[in-house]
């Protein structure tokens, strides 16, 4: 099997266990298609050449963070009752943020080299561990340092939105 047909196969795959997150009518089922989407991006990564980041990918979201998700669901007690009832606003903002991810997304890809079948590299530490730290500490040191206080205020966010859920119960 040519790797380019493997590639398109695992893409579709990717692309549309991403869409049945989306799509998903349960909370539950839609973050066990989040961890699918998570394993079909580690094999996109091992095709790549990219082991360790295919392995962190699914240690760390497919594993400790997928498990957050399901905590915090569990902790939430979502039901239809329960279930805030989102008005026209809400919805237009979520139309225009995702009009601008989409907009910064083909920005970020306009510039992007299109690889041809026969690429090959040189290169043997290509997707190793060293190469990829040099990169993350020098160059992306910034993106790296923020995507971490962004984790770091989504659990506390989740502690907190889990603690006044008690809250309100316990007045009740």
């Amino acid at each position: 099997m040519s790797l380019a047909i493997l590639t398109y196969i695992l893409g579709g795959l990717t692309f549309g266990s991403a869409l049945m997150v989306v799509l998903a009518p349960h909370p539950v089922r839609s973050v066990l298609y989040l961890i699918l989407t998570f394993f079909f991006i580690s094999g996109n990564y091992i095709l790549l050449n990219a082991q360790f980041v295919a392995v962190v990918n699914i240690i760390v979201y497919a594993g400790a963070i997928m498990v957050l998700f399901l905590f915090v669901l569990m902790l939430l007690n979502l039901s239809k009752e329960n279930e805030p009832k989102t008005k026209n606003v809400a919805k237009f903002a979520a139309v225009v943020a995702s009009g601008i991810l989409a907009v910064v997304l083909i920005a970020a890809t306009k510039d992007t080299m299109i690889l041809q079948s026969g690429y090959q590299t040189s290169d043997n530490a290509q997707g190793l561990v060293e190469g990829l730290g040099q990169l993350l500490f020098t160059k992306y040191v910034l993106p790296f340092e923020i995507s971490s206080v962004l984790f770091l205020s989504a659990m506390v966010g989740a502690v907190l939105l889990a603690k006044r859920e008690k809250q309100i119960t316990n007045e009740l």
